[in-house]
């Protein structure tokens, strides 16, 4: 017999978790096991003495063939099992003078084998699924990397109580998850109706110099040409109106004014274009969704995000002919710009590089296609079977509208690619709240659409957003 399997056939011996704290990633190897075994050929009577000396033991487990190097593991007899063995009449006379395997074969269970890095979350659930009569008895723990103890026994109880235990800090978690996500909306909400004011302040000044700027030029042209007009009829000037032109330096004046005017003009319409879509980006949504112009708001989301972008970025539209979509589209702003934020920030860098290059190194100067960019579409759209569940042969059917929205930035690894599409599943996003998750969920259970996302290292990010147009 191998000297590890000596050891491990000996005596019953409590192995203690990895981890006394327990949490949604908590495995059965965190969980206190017993280590107890026997060969088939043993008599039952000994299993009896260890039950009575250890009271919590739940089970012994069968082994044969244990002078190999490989020896089997038969199967787990458990105390409940041996218990309603004894209590039959003259069950113990019969029992206890005959090896465990002949006991076994009487009338044993099969038995459930997890491995250790299985979390106990989805333990219970294989638990759970057991027949009836096979509800209370222990499991089996596989310890992979242990030679000496492959095998291990957990009491089921010790199972149900860290499940219960998991699940009433996952339930506190959600509580307070839930009530900060309240307190949060809320004073997203106030944020709202505060900027949403402001821009409105700001809209109304605006309005005043917007609609005198027409009557300031009429006025300027009027001036302009009353003064040609004695310039015409009065040749000989006075040499105090010299002075005065001179001073004023009158022809710079009738060159620069309308070039003035034009700029007040350009500058009110920027901070009207501006002050609009703030008020359209804190939009509150209402009860239900509403017709809304996503193009509209995607040029809103744009603007706003010119102070980052610096003209290092290009921004190119496809845009086609999309009637309005029913949806809240306060919170499909906030899906574009987490999108479109994610990208700029993406591009940076690569737009840093670009500028240095171009500085220092004009010989290996990228072309204008290479530049950093970001590609927005939205065009109605029938969804084949590859870019979602659509049923065959509905696909044929546009009711669809997409919008994609790309960058040739440096891309994700497969790693940093599996992370964010782990981000988009209910259990990650209770986990840890991101913008991503967040979109995600807004996208396909606010709305029911779909949210894609493929991206590859070194070439660039792809997301697509489909929407319902009914």
């Amino acid at each position: 017999m191998s000297e590890p399997f000596k050891t491990y056939l000996s005596f019953p011996r409590l192995l203690e978790g990895n981890s006394p704290d327990l949490d949604w990633e908590a495995t059965l190897g965190d969980l206190p096991t017993y280590h107890f075994g026997l060969k088939s050929d043993s008599l039952v009577s000994e299993v009896v003495r260890q039950f009575q000396r250890h009271a919590l033991l739940p089970g012994v487990l069968i082994w044969e063939d244990i002078e190999s190097e490989e020896p089997q593991l038969v199967g787990l007899l458990s105390r409940r099992q041996l218990l309603e063995f004894f209590i039959r009449p003259q069950g113990g006379e019969m029992l206890s003078s005959q090896p465990l395997g002949v006991c076994y074969s009487y009338g044993g269970f099969p038995m459930l084998v997890l491995p250790e890095t299985m979390t106990i979350l989805e333990a219970a659930r294989y638990a759970r699924r057991r027949s009836p009569e096979l509800i209370a008895e222990p499991i089996v723990v596989a310890h992979r990397g242990n030679p000496a103890i492959p095998y291990s026994i957990l009491n089921i109880d010790d199972l149900n109580i860290a499940h219960w235990q998991i699940r009433g800090i996952e339930t506190q978690v959600r509580y307070e998850r839930t009530q900060i996500q309240m307190i949060q909306s809320e004073k997203m909400s106030n944020l709202g109706r505060l900027v949403d004011g402001v821009a409105h302040e700001i809209l109304d000044p605006v309005g005043f110099i917007w609609g005198n700027l027409t009557h300031l030029n009429e006025y300027a042209q009027g001036l302009m040409e009353l003064l040609s007009a004695y310039e015409k009829h009065f040749p000989q000037v006075p040499p105090e109106i010299e002075a005065k032109q001179e001073e004023i330096d009158l022809d710079f004046v009738r060159s620069d004014l309308p070039r003035v005017v034009a700029s007040i003009s350009g500058g009110a319409d920027r901070l009207n274009r501006l002050a609009t879509s703030l008020q359209n980006f804190c939009h509150i949504d209402n009860v239900h969704p509403k017709p809304a112009d996503l193009q509209g708001s995607l040029d809103g989301i744009v603007l706003l995000i010119q102070s980052q972008i610096k003209g290092e970025i290009e921004i190119i539209r496809h845009y086609g002919q999309v009637p309005p979509i029913s949806c809240y589209i306060g919170q499909l702003n906030q899906v574009f710009m987490n999108i479109l934020t994610n990208a700029v920030s993406a591009l940076i860098d690569r737009a840093v590089r670009q500028d240095w290059v171009e500085e220092f190194g004009p010989v290996h100067r990228v072309q204008r296609s290479d530049r950093p960019r970001i590609e927005i579409t939205i065009k109605v759209s029938a969804m084949t079977d590859d870019q979602g569940d659509t049923p065959r042969g509905e696909s044929n059917q546009e009711s669809w509208v997409l919008i994609k929205i790309s960058d040739n930035g440096l891309g994700m690894s497969s790693s940093q690619l599996k992370k964010i599409l782990e981000s988009f599943s209910a259990h990650r996003r209770a986990d840890k709240e991101t913008s991503l998750g967040l979109s995600y969920q807004i996208v396909t259970a606010k709305h029911g659409g779909k949210l894609n996302l493929r991206s590859q290292l070194g070439v660039g990010t792809e997301f697509e957003i489909w929407l319902p147009l009914t």
